[in-house]
């Protein structure tokens, strides 16, 4: 069986918590992760504090195969990220030569200084490589698992563009749709006897409310086409007979 290939985020920055910028990256990161076979499993928003980071970044690099991190690479005091997680694996954080004639070539190309604050986007941790940036160019990094991006959304995704060809991918998880036009109160029982039936699936149940009625969307996951078969059958079974009593 191929080998089932896990990931966690971490969403870093006060500005998150405080709700002052709303998340962009969360969703396309999962959209990603799903449509290359790799199970996003837990995201969590931490504050611009050292220790949260760190604590962050050790707990989920052990339990899954990638984590991804957004935001605190910029030039400002507060972007600590690198420095976080250069603690979190006990090396240096310090200037990346490569980064440094890059971005002072770029700069100078503008006629743009390059500044103390514009030179604390070359630093990372020791042994790190880059991860491309082509939309403002100063990099971001990748140290062991753990790969460290920025935050505005176009930046993210243009260096998880770059990223994605260096992962190695899962079974990718199939899913079909079913409609039921009942609540979930109705069927929660029965469609719960199926699950227990089905235990290479995973039936998901999305309740709807439109015109003061409500009804459900049954979404059945698998990786096997055989047992996601087996499963839809079961729970369409259930929904025509739930139709045909009402």
């Amino acid at each position: 069986m191929t080998e089932i290939v896990t990931a966690a985020m971490i969403v870093i920055g006060d500005e998150i918590l405080s709700g002052r910028t709303k998340d962009r990256n969360i969703g396309h990161l999962a959209d990603i992760m799903t449509a290359i076979g790799i199970d996003l499993k837990e995201v969590r928003v931490v504050p611009d504090e050292e220790d949260e980071i760190v604590a962050a970044i050790n707990a989920l690099r052990s339990r899954y195969t990638y984590v991804f991190t957004t935001g605190g690479i910029g030039p400002t005091h507060d972007d600590i990220t690198a420095d976080s997680v250069a603690k979190a694996f006990n090396v240096p954080c310090e200037y990346d030569p490569q980064a440094l004639d890059m971005m002072r070539a770029s700069y100078a190309a503008r006629g743009l200084e390059f500044t103390e604050a514009r030179m604390r986007m070359a630093r990372m941790p020791r042994g790190s490589d880059h991860i491309a940036n082509p939309v403002s160019l100063a990099p971001g990094f990748r140290i062991g698992n753990v790969h460290v991006m920025a935050g505005v959304p176009s930046i993210f995704q243009a260096m998880l563009d770059n990223v994605v060809p260096t992962l190695k991918t899962g079974a990718k998880l199939l899913s079909v749709t079913v409609h039921c036009p009942f609540g979930e109160g109705t069927i929660g029982g029965p469609l719960g006897e199926i699950q227990k039936r089905h235990p290479d699936t995973i039936i998901g149940s999305y309740p709807q409310y439109r015109d003061g009625t409500f009804s459900t969307e049954l979404v059945v996951r698998s990786r096997s086409v055989a047992a996601l078969e087996a499963a839809r059958s079961d729970v369409e079974t259930m929904v025509a007979g739930f139709v045909k009593v009402s």
